[in-house]
């Protein structure tokens, strides 16, 4: 592929894709089909998202026919929707109600960003169209800044891709108490591939039109368990690789190389609009063409604070094509960059001025090192991770120590196996310092059903003493944190090829209030 833009030529670009994706000239594959008004409009169910001290997002989406251009909606018109979030179940006291207009610009999306509740309270909500109600949905706002919190229990996960497996995995964490969900990426994935277990991908292409991301992401939004996961608990959601393209970074993706830097910003434009429209994401969060801020901050009293990371959008290219290769020069450039000068200032500022007993990264890619050679006289790694970015890893690590930053915690998607690790500040050096842990959480569903033990990882994982648990099972990752400890269960289920699987708990984690490195329970 081509070398790396001039500043002036991105932002050329950048432009022109902006106007493009709030343009009819942002392809749209085909024409909408009249809305049938009896229908039922909330066949996407409701969400919420992105809790804070005073309030949070609701969202849903007007789509009767859910695998339509636009739903199934009638293009160039506007729905009164009301809306209602109470105390109870019942709605007997409602404490905030109103009325919006959901929209064919925004696919007939409604993102209510709800202020004046109270802090660390669960509510309940729903929406109204004509005489239609939707499902009711139940959040929960987040504790008041600085505020002494003696638990929190959240979730995270990652990887659903449908075409491979049942999302067994939402279905038990319904039986879980939890203050919020997050969600590190591959919501949904872009190829064509149609299975072989009755869950095909609609549209059948590798997507790449507005039309392809919205009816994508409706399918797998209409799935009964993610829906079910969504209206218990308020999500906080991060994009990764495959809401746009496999492995893409800032400018292009190695699995499309054909497509110019032009094409691919006009489907990046197409995939952040979908996203957004589909996801609880705040006003603020709104895309301009291609670029979409992501990256944010929540903190959650005195006892946690989580710093979601965007590791696409600012990246540098992905050396030696994408694939794995020995370190060089090249990987340990300092001014390569995985999440940006900007970003990387804002991490920085925010570890600083946490006063946080937990100061968590919530993000993508495997941040640990990991050697994929066997052979101790060589070294292997992948170039889409952290360690083909190994200078600003270092930084980042440098600075979580250097600055004594309190119990920095790392949460990771993408590899679709559970990993426990410590974070050392150097990993060449078994016996450095250990600065914090990062927990990776396997995927819901891809790859397949997975298995208990895998005889060529639990090799290479026994030749890095950091990694002190590994598993390759399907599933999601619960954690309690206290001020004393954060407990983290690794839960699996046995197969997603088939529903009904029962879910366990593999092992059980810990970390103590200043000790930093795992112990298992």
């Amino acid at each position: 592929m081509a070398a790396k833009w001039a500043r002036r030529r991105f932002l050329t670009v950048t432009g022109a894709a902006a106007g493009l994706a709030l343009t009819a000239g942002l392809p749209m594959a085909s024409t909408a089909t009249a809305a049938r008004p009896r229908d039922y409009p909330f066949t996407l169910g409701v969400a919420s998202g992105d809790p804070l001290p005073d309030g949070v997002v609701i969202w849903t989406r007007l789509a009767p026919d859910p695998l339509e251009p636009f739903g199934g909606m009638r293009y160039g018109t506007k729905v009164e929707v009301r809306w209602e979030v109470a105390e109870d179940e019942g709605f007997r006291k409602v404490v905030r109600r109103g009325t919006t207009f959901a929209v064919s610009e925004f696919a007939y999306s409604v993102h209510v960003d709800v202020r004046g509740l109270r802090p660390s309270a669960e509510y309940h909500y729903r929406f109204m169209a004509g005489s239609d109600v939707s499902p009711v949905g139940r959040t929960k706002t987040a504790p008041a800044a600085g505020a002494r919190l003696s638990a929190l229990n959240f979730a995270f996960v990652s990887c659903q891709h449908r075409v491979v497996g049942h999302y067994t995995a939402y279905q038990h964490m319904l039986q879980e108490d939890l203050d919020v969900v997050f969600h590190l990426g591959d919501y949904i994935y872009e190829g064509p591939d149609q299975g072989t277990l009755g869950r095909g991908h609609y549209p059948v292409r590798t997507l790449a039109t507005l039309d392809d991301f919205r009816i994508r992401l409706a399918q797998y939004k209409t799935d009964p368990h993610l829906q079910a996961a969504h209206a218990a608990f308020p999500w906080i959601v991060t994009l990764d690789d495959h809401e746009v393209l496999s492995d893409w970074v800032s400018k292009y993706s190695y699995y499309h190389p054909q497509e110019s830097f032009e094409q691919f910003l006009i489907r990046r434009a197409n995939a952040f609009r979908a996203y957004w429209e589909h996801m609880p994401l705040r006003l603020s969060q709104l895309p301009k063409g291609p670029d979409m801020p992501l990256y944010r901050r929540f903190g959650f009293g005195d006892l946690a604070e989580f710093s979601v990371l965007d590791t696409r959008q600012y990246r540098d290219d992905q050396l030696h094509n994408g694939g794995n290769a020995p370190p060089d020069e090249q990987t340990r450039d300092p001014a390569r960059q995985m999440i940006g000068a900007r970003q990387e200032r804002w991490l920085f500022d925010g570890l600083a001025a946490s006063g946080a007993t937990w100061n968590v990264l919530a993000q993508q890619v495997f941040f640990s090192q990991l050697d994929l050679d066997l052979d101790d006289a060589k070294e292997r790694y992948v170039m889409d991770a952290w360690d083909g970015y190994e200078a600003q890893r270092n930084r980042i690590v440098d600075y979580m120590h250097d600055r004594n930053i309190a119990n920095p915690v790392v949460l990771t998607g993408d590899v679709h196996a559970n990993n426990a690790c410590e974070i050392k500040k150097n990993f060449d050096d078994p016996g450095s310092a250990t600065v914090g842990v990062e927990l990776v959480g396997t995927s819901i569903s891809s790859s397949g059903d997975g298995a208990d033990t895998d005889p060529g990882r639990d090799a290479l994982a026994s030749q890095l003493p950091h990694i002190k648990y590994y598993n390759v099972q399907r599933g999601y990752v619960r954690c309690e944190v206290t001020p004393d400890l954060w407990r983290t269960d690794f839960k699996v289920v046995p197969y997603v090829s088939r529903p009904g699987a029962p879910i366990r708990t593999d092992a059980t984690l810990f970390v103590e209030n200043g000790r930093p490195g795992l112990q298992f329970g």
